[in-house]
């Protein structure tokens, strides 16, 4: 399977071609972009622009933009105020549509495929307004990607409107059943299970977010921290049809000088995890 590596790795510092230098030499095909403002301000003109000039010469695939969270510089601790597409205040919802406009924009410049997209905030209770809400930003946001030749995924995450059974049911409330999901494996151990959570949306999947956790926070562990069992893990995502990657979404905690070296090594545990699991007539 395909790898590829979201620069949440990297969230503490200013994005720069530095970085996408280093990722392209350590032959990482593809890459997510995480739309933090103190990483990657996508209103940044320069920044856009610089980075636009470095992947038109270079190989390495921007796949997809994860959307932002926040309109601030300082994760939210400056205003407090998320973005959130299943806001019931009006105007605050269409501030966060707005935002998410501006990050759409980026692949006027630099062309990706997918925008990853969350339904509510962390720990968001369900209530039906909010898939009202959610419907009401996400019909002119999906034909503002799709004109800039992007296809919005939603993504699990730990809240009660995105479980595999809320995101199956949006999709058939709402009647956008074209609507796709990233997979995220942390999100999922934080719920009923990788392994369950992924068979319950795995002819949705085309994108994936891999990291650990053990089973308390979203930390964003390297795979092997944390209490995930991969090898049950890698075998459902192989045997899924879907062609997507095996996408590392990690945070550094600091304890790897070189968390990007760190990271080719879960990318080899998981190819040699996928060769001993995969049928004999397969390996030969």
């Amino acid at each position: 399977m395909k790898q590829a590596l979201s620069t949440h790795l990297f969230l503490n510092h200013k994005l720069s071609v530095t970085t996408l230098e280093a990722i392209e030499r350590a032959g990482i095909p593809a890459l997510e972009i995480f739309c933090a403002r103190q990483h990657f301000d996508y209103t940044d003109e320069a920044q856009v622009r610089e980075l636009a000039a470095w992947f038109a010469d270079h190989k390495l695939e921007l796949r997809s933009l994860h959307s932002p969270l926040y309109q601030d510089y300082s994760w939210g601790r400056s205003t407090g105020a998320a973005i959130n597409i299943a806001e019931t205040d009006r105007h605050r919802r269409l501030e966060s549509v707005e935002e998410i406009k501006r990050a759409l924009d980026v692949a006027e410049h630099i062309p990706f495929r997918y925008l990853i997209q969350h339904l509510g905030v962390a720990h968001e209770k369900y209530d039906i307004a909010k898939f009202d809400a959610a419907f009401a930003s996400l019909e002119p946001l999906l034909v503002y990607a799709k004109q800039r030749g992007v296809e919005i995924l939603l993504e699990n995450i730990p809240n009660e409107l995105s479980r595999p059974e809320k995101l199956r049911y949006f999709r058939d409330y709402t009647h956008l059943t074209d609507l796709r999901v990233c997979f995220d494996s942390g999100h999922a151990h934080l719920g009923d299970g990788v392994v369950t959570e992924f068979e319950a949306l795995r002819d949705l999947v085309v994108s994936t977010h891999l990291h650990d956790n053990r089973g308390d926070k979203d930390d964003h562990l390297f795979p092997g921290q944390g209490t995930i069992d991969w090898k049950a893990t890698l075998h459902a995502l192989a045997q899924a049809r879907g062609d997507f990657p095996l996408q590392l979404e990690l945070r550094d905690h600091g304890e790897f000088p070189h968390p990007l070296e760190e990271a080719l090594k879960v990318f080899a545990r998981f190819q040699e995890n996928l060769r001993a699991s995969a049928p004999a007539k397969a390996r030969s």
